[in-house]
């Protein structure tokens, strides 16, 4: 297997000094997770990354990224590592003729780019974003670690701030860019919706010569994003959208839909609930039809697809004698993501409790869009409510009495409290910010877990 940087390609990319010989297989930032035969990125965050270059090396680093001198240990020296990780990124791309499909959106992009990247991978090599690294020193790294004779490169871009995009679209520059949606995210960074889409329409300002925009034909602000993309076409339930929802059966074992694409009707079927996947199904399935895969092939890959740890993944506990099932959506939270997983476990036949965490980053109409989620619960039938956090009171204050199960300050007395008043066959849905410790509380409860649906494991039939 050839290697993915040698001492030399790394020093022309950077323009750095290389002390001794040496090969690298892949790249890491952490010492906790770096792999044999990595190179080592010492970026400076909360501690400077130069401090666990000793680390590094104990743990079988090739070579280390290092702005400081090292005279007996393969090295690469740099002015600045930040900058040397972005030029081995644009090396990378210029050295590979890998398609570059890059995702951004308010709601669902790393949703969309796992599924575009499951979807091409039975076609040929694919690199894709991991977790979601997504900002500016993940999705270089993602880049500089694509192989060079990868086929299909897929990476997610995340924004807080206008012009973030701007740049990381500059490094991939490619040839598809995907908006998935346009939401309340962020908004304490943004003056209202629609500097968010004119923020993330930014991702086709480093388009590809000939490259093409896919967009929510359903957006509000479409009009906007078609106005920043030279080339695009769109997907939605839209009469105009180019993949076109027409029909659809939910379920919570799935999601059957028919879609109009490139003159015929198809259906589609996936294994998760929700009406945002059958959206997220139409965008995936329009941007793999213009990158030129078989549609037949893409459907047949789509029934097979998994949920996403943190994203709507599933599994089974036993808590004291309870069974009941558990659906993770701790990642991340916006309102508009909110929604979408409270209708999916409103699919459910069984009593349905929410785990709800606070939501961040939403700016001084806060409170009122976590009050407002109480609409959804209502119509979604869940039966109880769990709100965790202080913004989350507002909306504990507004539930039916009925609905009530508690509000609390943080995630270790909400979780006692949910375990306490579990019922057999109970579904449970957890989410939150990151910040908010749903990821904590899914975390603990998984201790009790007999097994996940979505792997294959055995699991209790409930």
């Amino acid at each position: 297997m050839s290697a993915l940087w040698t001492h030399q390609t790394a020093a022309v990319a950077t323009k750095g000094r290389a002390v001794q010989a040496w090969e690298v297989s892949g790249l890491s930032i952490d010492t906790r997770s770096l792999q044999p035969g990595d190179l080592f990125v010492p970026l400076k965050d909360i501690r400077d990354g130069h401090d666990f270059i000793p680390m590094a090396y104990e743990k079988g680093a090739g070579a280390v990224l290092s702005e400081h001198e090292v005279t007996d240990a393969p090295a690469l020296i740099v002015d600045d590592v930040m900058q040397a990780l972005q030029d081995l990124a644009i090396a990378s791309r210029k050295r590979s003729s890998a398609k570059r499909i890059a995702v951004t959106g308010s709601v669902g992009k790393t949703s969309v780019k796992e599924m575009i990247a499951h979807v091409c991978r039975e076609f040929g090599k694919t690199h894709a974003s991991i977790k979601s690294y997504n900002n500016h020193w993940g999705v270089p790294l993602t880049l500089a670690s694509m192989a060079k004779d990868t086929r299909y490169g897929i990476f997610e871009m995340g924004m807080n701030h206008a012009g973030e995009l701007a740049e990381l679209t500059k490094i991939v520059c490619p040839d598809m860019a995907v908006v998935t949606n346009i939401a309340p995210a962020h908004l304490a960074h943004f003056e209202n919706v629609e500097a968010i889409a004119t923020a993330k329409a930014e991702i086709f300002s480093g388009i590809a010569e000939g490259g093409l925009a896919i967009l929510p034909r359903d957006s509000e602000h479409y009009d906007l994003l078609a106005k920043h993309a030279s080339q695009s076409v769109s997907f939605g339930w839209h009469e105009d959208a180019d993949a076109r929802i027409v029909d659809m059966n939910l379920t919570a074992e799935g999601s059957h839909a028919v879609v109009h694409l490139a003159g015929r009707s198809v259906d589609v079927y996936l294994p998760v609930p929700g009406k945002h996947w059958v959206e997220n199904a139409a965008c995936v399935l329009l941007l793999t039809h213009h990158v030129g895969l078989n549609l037949d092939v893409v459907l047949n890959i789509l029934k097979n697809m998994h949920k996403i740890p943190g994203r709507g993944e599933e599994m089974t506990l036993d808590v004291q004698g309870n069974m009941v099932t558990l659906i993770d959506e701790s990642y991340n939270a916006n309102p508009a993501s909110m929604e979408a997983a409270i209708a999916a476990l409103g699919l459910y036949e069984r009593r349905k409790i929410a785990v709800l965490g606070d939501m961040l980053e939403l700016g001084e109409d806060e409170l009122s869009l976590h009050a407002n989620l109480n609409i959804t619960l209502k119509k979604a039938g869940i039966d109880k409510v769990l709100c965790c956090g202080q913004r989350m009171k507002a909306l504990h204050d507004v539930l039916p009495e009925s609905m009530q199960a508690g509000w609390f300050e943080n995630a270790n007395t909400c979780q006692v409290a949910l375990e306490k008043n579990l019922q057999n066959k109970d579904v449970i849905m957890v989410k939150g910010s990151n910040a908010s410790g749903m990821g904590r509380l899914v975390a603990a409860l998984s201790t009790h877990r007999i097994g996940n649906k979505n792997t294959g494991e055995k699991i209790n039939v409930l």
